[in-house]
């Protein structure tokens, strides 16, 4: 494992959304993270349409899916 040096300032910004979203101070990092290499690998996705796949994901994970009826 790395050791980062990290700015107060982010730490802080870090701290208060990972409390808002109910995520630790390293996840809430690896979130950001995770998100930052999506948006620089797909430019012309919104980041919007990103979580939103990440959320899909999860869902498709916890087996929260059904088949969809078509017509």
């Amino acid at each position: 494992m790395a050791t980062v040096k990290l700015s107060d300032d982010f730490i802080y910004d870090v701290k208060v959304t990972a409390q808002a979203m109910h995520r630790s101070i390293p996840k809430q990092i690896e979130h950001w993270a995770r998100l930052g290499k999506i948006a620089e690998e797909n430019p012309d996705l919104p980041i919007g349409f990103v979580k939103d796949i990440l959320i899909s994901l999860q869902e498709v994970e916890a087996g929260e899916v059904s088949e969809y009826q078509f017509g």
